[in-house]
């Protein structure tokens, strides 16, 4: 079974590096592709400004009943003028039929306007990096007063922008990996906190089943040898036959109280239906359930005595397996209390709680044991177990408690005695 813990624990640790790794590359291809478009259109924008600082420099004049442009005062395309920004690989300008008019550094291979808006365009390899340089193109109409007088159109190198994405690619790079690593550590991490209630719950449940077995492995082997002597001919009179058929009958009883118990803790796990759930006097029933246990501790000269209040302490619970808890708490204390000893039940409330005292004075739970008393099968007095009990009662009161929303808790002193408080939730009246 470790192995399966494991091998789920990678699964578990798979599966999320996988998950949340593959929206971890979403992300991070999101965030590139917003962030290439989010700088691409800034640059695009200050390049159109450069467009339009130069196209407001340029004059037009009717000349043979056509409109010609006077570029003397345009920006880089002038002959008196300074350069509007030295990063501008060219300049060029077209006339309102598209054909080139005028241009600065690079003489375009075709002289006529093909396309306009914004183009990437490759030039040839440069002998310093050895890499095709970038350009971004705009060819924008030029309009005065609604009439088309040409076209201009500039590049500027994308240096700067592949540089940014350049950085922006080294770091996703490098963060996506780490990040993916840093996700793997912690899916295995939680799988291992996943996996722990399970591995609780198994280790609970095999325990269980270790001590269910071990208690009915010997009242069957008990049985079983009762009834092979029984089988033997001529072997006993009538009368010794019948104390070992007395015997098994015993021995099955309390076999029927075991597997009732083990069926109680199975069915009654987790809280109640709160439809299931009524509203009872807790005075009136402590009061009938001490006399049923003044009735039983006759036979051991324990006096049984109650504590309660003169008004009603309601609570919402189901009757029978309230009753169930407090008759195991207060057969408990019968069972381990000497003979002229003392019982005590009391009730008290407490703000909106109501608290359950069971106390004797028997020779009390030597505190290193005290953990463990509302484990299954744990029993304090191991030789007197399979005469008194299978350990299972104080498990069941704890359950009991727990459905309906309470506690229960045990205060002991050895050679003084034990306390069990019970506490449930109380309703106002």
């Amino acid at each position: 079974m470790p192995n399966l813990f494991q091998q789920s624990r990678r699964h578990l640790a798979q599966w999320f590096t996988l998950s949340m790794g593959s929206i971890l590359v979403v992300f991070a291809a999101s965030v590139y592709v917003l962030e290439v478009r989010g700088r691409l259109q800034a640059f695009d924008t200050d390049l159109e400004s450069k467009v339009r600082v130069m196209a407001g420099g340029i004059q037009y004049r009717l000349r043979q009943g056509r409109l010609q442009a006077r570029l003397d005062h345009v920006p880089m395309l002038g002959s008196n003028t300074l350069p509007l920004n030295s990063k501008i690989v060219y300049a060029r300008w077209y006339d309102d039929k598209g054909r080139l008019a005028r241009f600065v550094k690079q003489q375009p291979s075709n002289r006529q306007i093909t396309t306009l808006g914004f183009k990437t365009i490759s030039l040839p390899v440069s002998q310093k990096n050895h890499q095709p340089l970038l350009l971004r193109q705009v060819t924008l109409p030029v309009w005065q007063e609604g009439v088309l007088i040409g076209y201009l159109q500039i590049a500027v190198p994308l240096t700067p922008l592949q540089q940014t994405l350049t950085q922006l690619r080294l770091l996703l790079t490098l963060g996506v990996p780490a990040a993916l690593g840093l996700i793997a550590l912690t899916g295995w991490w939680l799988g291992g906190v996943a996996m722990q209630p399970l591995q609780q719950s198994y280790k609970r449940l095999q325990h269980f089943t270790t001590n269910a077995s071990h208690e009915l492995r010997t009242p069957i082997a008990k049985i079983l040898g009762q009834a092979q002597l029984m089988l033997m001919p001529n072997y006993e009179e009538e009368s010794i036959s019948r104390q070992r058929v007395e015997k098994i009958v015993t021995i099955t009883k309390g076999m029927s109280r075991l597997v009732g118990d083990l069926l109680f803790l199975a069915r009654h796990e987790g809280p109640l239906n709160p439809e299931n759930l009524e509203r009872i006097d807790l005075t009136r029933l402590l009061q009938e359930l001490t006399w049923d246990a003044a009735a039983l501790a006759q036979n051991k000269a324990i006096k049984v005595n109650c504590d309660l209040p003169d008004q009603a302490v309601m609570v919402a619970a189901e009757t029978d397996l309230l009753c169930q808890a407090i008759a195991n708490l207060t057969n408990n204390a019968i069972k381990y209390s000497p003979p002229g000893s003392w019982v005590k039940v009391r009730l008290m409330t407490q703000g909106r709680s109501a608290l359950i005292h069971v106390e004797d004075n028997g020779s009390g739970i030597p505190a290193e044991e005290l953990p463990y008393i509302f484990d299954r099968f744990y029993r304090v007095n191991t030789t007197r177990s399979h005469s008194e009990g299978f350990g299972l009662g104080l498990a069941i009161v704890q359950q009991i408690a727990q459905a309906h929303g309470g506690t229960i808790t045990v205060y002991s002193e050895i050679g003084k005695g034990s306390c069990f408080e019970l506490v449930l939730p109380r309703q106002l009246l």
